[in-house]
């Protein structure tokens, strides 16, 4: 994990890459618990029996489940000390470039793309990609957009 001394020094940083973090495996029950929460209950994602058939052979994850880890897995990336708080603040052009397979491995790089000012702090945007564990393209790229105040 590379921690900042403060808001300073995350400048000075921009440009840096950060990563990887550590692998979190994609399992079945939390696709299924995704689903309940969200309200999105597609077969390729819940009905293992009928994704076999199906164009990836299992079920997959949803793209918003796997960008919704994205938090987790920057947590294990980087820290800001010497601040209050960090909000997620947005996402800017956010791809999925493949499927999530269950029981898949993924895990995060991000680039210090921009630290710039806002008032009582500072807007940070990472440009971050997911990978999949074997997998030749990354599951998820998307500009992720923190706000951090002092």
């Amino acid at each position: 994990m590379r921690v900042f001394a403060d808001l300073d020094e995350l400048r000075a940083a921009t440009g840096q890459v950060l990563g990887p973090s550590d692998w979190i495996t994609v399992d079945q029950a939390q696709i299924d618990a995704f689903a309940d929460a969200t309200g999105d209950h597609q077969w390729i994602h819940v009905d293992p029996e009928r994704a076999v058939s199906g164009p990836f052979g299992t079920t997959i994850a949803h793209g918003f489940l796997t960008l919704s880890l994205m938090p987790v897995m920057l947590g294990s990336l980087y820290r800001v000390d010497g601040v209050r708080m960090g909000v997620n603040y947005g996402l800017n052009k956010v791809r999925f470039p493949s499927p999530v397979p269950v029981d898949s491995r993924l895990r995060t790089t991000a680039q210090i793309a921009e630290v710039g000012d806002v008032a009582g702090g500072a807007q940070l945007v990472l440009a971050t990609t997911i990978e999949r564990e074997g997998g030749e393209k990354p599951v998820c790229a998307a500009e992720f957009l923190v706000r951090i105040y002092v």
